[in-house]
C-alpha cells in the first residue's frame, strides 16, 4: 500500500514543527499501565470513549494461568471458551487461517452453485419474490444449511475482560469474524485482520431494481458490547477483494461485509491507530433506521475514532445512525471507486475535526460527507490535499439538495493529544496499523 512507505529522513522532515495543537483533557497520549508488557497496558485516562467511567483494562488483571499464546484457530477458541469472564490475555503468534480447509468444507451434502443459479435466474425465477419460502431441499435451502455451517465455523464469540494481542509483526487472522456480543471490557491489539470471505452469498431477487448479491460476516462486530478498545490493527479484503469479484446475473458477487460495526445500544468505544483498507461497506455505527432498534440505540453509540488511516476504501467511514461519534487526527486516502467517507444518518451527531484527506483529483471534497438523513454535524479545521477546507459549506455549495446543518451540539472532552492536522497524514501513515505497536 503505497500511502505507508514513508522512509525515516522524508517522515523526521515532515513532523518538523508538528507539535500537539491542544490537551483537551488531562492524561498521557498512550497507554498507562504496565508500560513494558504491551499485553498488559490499559487505555489512557481521557482517551476517547472506551475511557468513560470505568475505562477500559481488557485481561491486565490476569494471572499466569489465564495468559494464552495460540498459533491455530482452534487454540484460539480454546482459550476464549477457558476460565469465563475471568480476565485473561490470548497472545495471538503468527497468522490464523479461520477458513484453512476453504470453503468446500461448510458446503453441505448435494449443494451446487450452478444449480443455484440456473433456478434462480431473473429469465427464469423473476425478480418480484424473495428466495425465502424456498423449501430445505431446494438449491436455496441447501445454501443456507452451507451458510450454517460456516457461520458455526468461522465466528469467535469474545468475553467480557478479554485482551487479545498480535505477538510481533506479522500476527493476526484470516476469515475470521470476532462477535464481540453483550459484553464489557475488550482489547484488542497489534493483528492484521483479512475480510471473512462469505462462501454462499445469498441473492435476493427483490433488492433494488435489479436484484443483489447480500453477504454475511463482519471482520468484527461490537454488538451490545461497552468498553472497546480496537488499537494498532490493519483490516483489508487482502487476498479476497472486491475488484477481482465475479458478476452474475449482472450484478458483482459481492462477498464481504462491514470491517467493523458498532451496533445494537453498544457503547464506549475507541478505535485508535488502525488502518482500513482495501474494502466497500467499511464501518457502520447503527445498523437500521427501523424505530425496533432506535431505541435501543438512542443515547448510546458513544465512538472515538483517532489515528486512523481510512485508505482506498469506498464508502461507510464511517455511517453513523444515533451515534455520538468523535473523529479526529484521521487520514482518509481516496481511490479507485470512491464514493464517501462520513454517513450522516438517522439523529447522528458526528464531530469531524483536525482530519486530512487525500482526493485524487477527480474527487471533489463535497463528496468527503454524505447526507442519508437530517442529523447535525461538527466539522471543523480539516485539510484536503493539503489546505483548509470547510466541509460542510462546500457540500452544501455543491450539493445543495442535500443540505447539511452545521453543529453537532456536544463538544468531545475525551481526548488525550491533538496534532496540527497538516501534520496528520506523515504521523498516521507512519504509525497506524498491525506491527507498528512499540
Amino acid at each position: 500500500m503505497n500511502t505507508r512507505k514513508w522512509h525515516g529522513h522524508a517522515t523526521r522532515i515532515a513532523l518538523v514543527g508538528c507539535t500537539a495543537l491542544a490537551l483537551t483533557a488531562v492524561g498521557p497520549a498512550a497507554a498507562q499501565a504496565h508500560p513494558r508488557d504491551l499485553a498488559r497496558q490499559t487505555l489512557a485516562a481521557n482517551d476517547g470513549w472506551a475511557s468513560y467511567g470505568t475505562g477500559t483494562t481488557g485481561g491486565a488483571a490476569a494471572d499466569a494461568q489465564h495468559v494464552y499464546t495460540v498459533t491455530t484457530w482452534a487454540e484460539f477458541k480454546a482459550a476464549l471458551a477457558a476460565g469465563g469472564s475471568a480476565p485473561k490475555i490470548i497472545k495471538v503468534k503468527g497468522t490464523i487461517d479461520a477458513v484453512s480447509e476453504g470453503c468446500d468444507a461448510f458446503a453441505a451434502p448435494g449443494y451446487d452453485f450452478d444449480a443455484y443459479l440456473e433456478k434462480y435466474s431473473p429469465e427464469k425465477w423473476g425478480l418480484d419474490t424473495d428466495l425465502s419460502a424456498e423449501p430445505d431441499d431446494s438449491p436455496e435451502g441447501l445454501r443456507r444449511a452451507s451458510a450454517a455451517a460456516q457461520d458455526q465455523a468461522i465466528k469467535a464469540n469474545i468475553p467480557a475482560n478479554t485482551t487479545i494481542i498480535g505477538i510481533g509483526r506479522n500476527a493476526g487472522f484470516k476469515g475470521a469474524s470476532l462477535q464481540i456480543k453483550a459484553v464489557d471490557n475488550v482489547i484488542v491489539r497489534n493483528l492484521a485482520f483479512e475480510s471473512p470471505n462469505d462462501c454462499f452469498p445469498q441473492w435476493d431477487p427483490t433488492d433494488g431494481t435489479n436484484g443483489n448479491w447480500n453477504s454475511e460476516y463482519d471482520t468484527a462486530v461490537v454488538y451490545g458490547s461497552t468498553h472497546v478498545w480496537l488499537d494498532h490493527n490493519t483490516f483489508t479484503d487482502g487476498s479476497h477483494p472486491d475488484s477481482a469479484a465475479p458478476t452474475y446475473f449482472g450484478m458483482l458477487y459481492q462477498q464481504h461485509d462491514g470491517e467493523l460495526d458498532v451496533v445494537r445500544g453498544a457503547d464506549y468505544v475507541t478505535a485508535s491507530w488502525n488502518v482500513f483498507t482495501e474494502h466497500d461497506k467499511t464501518i457502520l455505527i447503527g445498523n437500521s433506521d427501523s424505530e425496533s432498534t432506535a431505541a435501543g440505540d438512542r443515547g448510546h453509540l458513544k465512538v472515538t475514532f483517532h489515528h486512523n488511516l481510512f485508505s482506498n476504501l469506498v464508502e461507510r467511514a464511517p455511517r453513523v445512525r444515533f451515534g455520538q461519534v468523535d473523529s479526529y487526527n484521521n487520514h482518509f486516502v481516496a481511490g479507485d471507486g470512491y464514493s464517501y467517507s462520513y454517513g450522516i444518518g438517522k439523529e447522528s451527531r458526528l464531530v469531524a475535526e483536525h482530519n486530512a484527506f487525500t482526493l485524487p483529483a477527480s474527487v471533489s471534497a463535497a463528496k468527503v460527507l454524505k447526507k442519508w438523513s437530517e442529523a447535525p454535524v461538527t466539522a471543523a479545521d480539516n485539510q484536503v490535499n493539503g489546505k483548509p477546507v470547510d466541509l460542510i459549506a462546500v457540500h452544501n455549495a455543491e450539493i445543495p439538495a442535500e443540505t447539511l446543518q452545521s453543529g453537532a451540539g456536544w463538544t468531545p472532552t475525551l481526548r488525550t493529544k491533538v496534532d496540527r492536522t497538516k501534520c496528520v497524514p506523515a504521523i498516521v501513515d507512519h504509525g497506524a496499523g498491525a506491527g507498528r505497536l512499540r
